[in-house]
């Protein structure tokens, strides 16, 4: 598992070798590594999803940092990019060779709903974020998640599984 401090530790040390390369980069961070290092809302995750640029110039770097680490290959992947949709993103981390961002709140919300596994963290995740964002109703989740995928239908089990986490 992947804590807050070995993140952006690993990231710094991404950093540092793109400056060694003359390289620059940017990286948007998703799912549990956005709720370790902006939400604090969990002390770990197994891996880094992010979209990231220049890819095959990260990837080896992050690779390199796997070796040194003697952590795992993926520990950042960019698995993730095929349920990336258009949002608003913040800074995390300005160095000298890295930009670091993250994706609102109410994204994170949109995504984490969408791709919710029951054998995950997803549940937690998403309660923490309604309660950070301050929604009421299983609607106002759904507006959400059509704002940000309007394309794409709500599956059935999404919805029961939304619909649950209002139930009192």
């Amino acid at each position: 598992m992947l804590t807050k401090g070995n993140i952006q530790k690993y990231l710094s040390e991404l950093n540092g070798l793109l400056k060694d390369e003359g390289v620059k980069g940017e990286i948007c961070l998703y799912g549990g590594a956005v709720m370790c290092l902006v939400f604090n809302a969990r002390p770990a995750t197994r891996d880094v999803d992010a979209v990231f640029e220049p890819s095959r110039k990260i990837r080896d770097a992050a690779s390199r940092i796997a070796v040194n680490h003697h952590i795992d290959d993926d520990w950042l992947n960019d698995g993730v990019k095929g349920f990336v949709a258009g949002h608003k993103q913040k800074i995390l981390f300005n160095w000298s060779n890295l930009k670091v961002y993250y994706p609102e709140p109410e994204y994170m919300l949109a995504m984490k709903a969408l791709s919710s596994r029951v054998d995950s963290t997803d549940k937690k995740d998403i309660q923490f974020l309604i309660k950070d964002i301050g929604i009421k109703t299983a609607d106002d989740v759904f507006k959400i998640i059509e704002k940000y995928y309007h394309n794409r239908r709500i599956k059935p089990a999404v919805q029961y599984f939304i619909m649950e986490l209002f139930e009192k």
